[in-house]
């Protein structure tokens, strides 16, 4: 039925766009692609499941549940990001842009490690403080209660964000250092403290992303990032990688290509991702600057 296939595409693409969104953030600024990000969604999953273990009486099930592992989700991911940029990512801003990236691959592989050595190597069971109930919409697709918080956490996120990058003092530091971090700095922007914010609110994003991606799996691992930090990396370059829009709308049509993929092509879900680095190849080859076609201007 395609209006279910819709319902199941805006659920999974609306976790890729908040992903996708953290991609961008960094790369608007630094023109740098932060690989360390996929494994930041991950802690911060780990963070969510550790805030559930330590206090479980405050995550039962629920709406105060629910907020407690975002909380605990956004703002570890959203620290650690921060972190890494002052560690791994600041000193090295003055060098070449490999080596930066090969920075980022190597805090991707300390973190993941940590976690597989320190934590645990298997999956762990993830809390699911919503119940299992579905609601049956005009057409007779059906959407669970879990999907129906993806959507409203996602879009509610991606108005905030929109928000603080339009409508504040620091949202207008961020745009312009992202059209030229010199001449913002040589203005009186501390691009240190807006380099940190926006790390900040990328990881934050990442997430809940994680919160939402373990929820619909009911468990999270070591890895966890891996796949949907790639798959969020291919819908930001889809969309248009500095552009916060086309991030988002990348990440719905990511999340549409795989479950129409799944649905209506003949061992369509052994195929998904192959299907979906495939369109990152193509989007390379056709139109690298991706469909909104949003120059970034060059970073020295």
């Amino acid at each position: 039925m395609l209006a279910q296939q819709i319902v199941n595409g805006l659920s999974l693409g609306a976790i890729y766009a908040l992903i996708a969104l953290g991609y961008t953030l960094v790369y608007g600024i630094l023109a740098m692609i932060n690989f360390a990000h996929s494994e930041v969604l991950m802690m911060g999953s780990f963070a969510a499941l550790g805030a559930a273990a330590l206090a479980p009486s405050m995550f039962g099930t629920g709406v105060l549940a629910l907020a407690g592992l975002f909380a605990a989700s956004m703002l570890a991911a959203g620290a650690l990001n921060a972190t890494i940029e002052r560690l791994a990512y600041r000193p090295l801003r003055r060098h070449s842009r490999l080596t930066p990236l090969i920075s980022a691959i190597g805090v991707s592989i300390i973190l993941q490690n940590a976690v597989f050595l320190w934590v645990s190597d298997q999956s762990l069971a993830f809390p699911q403080p919503l119940s299992g109930d579905a609601f049956t919409l005009p057409g007779g697709a059906q959407i669970s209660a879990l999907q129906a918080l993806t959507l409203a956490a996602a879009l509610a996120l991606m108005v905030l964000l929109h928000l603080f990058v339009e409508k504040t003092r620091m949202g207008r530091a961020m745009r312009a250092c992202a059209d030229d971090l010199e001449a913002a700095g040589l203005m009186g922007v501390d691009a240190d403290v807006v380099i940190a914010v926006t790390f900040f609110v990328g990881g934050a994003l990442g997430g809940a992303a994680g919160v939402l991606y373990s929820m619909s799996y009911g468990s999270t691992k070591y890895n966890l990032g891996f796949l949907p930090g790639a798959k969020a990396f291919t819908a930001a370059v889809l969309g248009g990688i500095g552009n916060v829009r086309g991030a988002v709308l990348g990440g719905f049509l990511l999340g549409f290509l795989e479950v129409l993929s799944a649905g209506y092509i003949p061992n369509g879900a052994q195929w998904r991702d192959v299907i979906a680095f495939s369109v990152l190849i193509l989007v390379l080859l056709a139109r690298p600057s991706g469909l909104l076609g949003e120059r970034v201007a060059e970073k020295v």
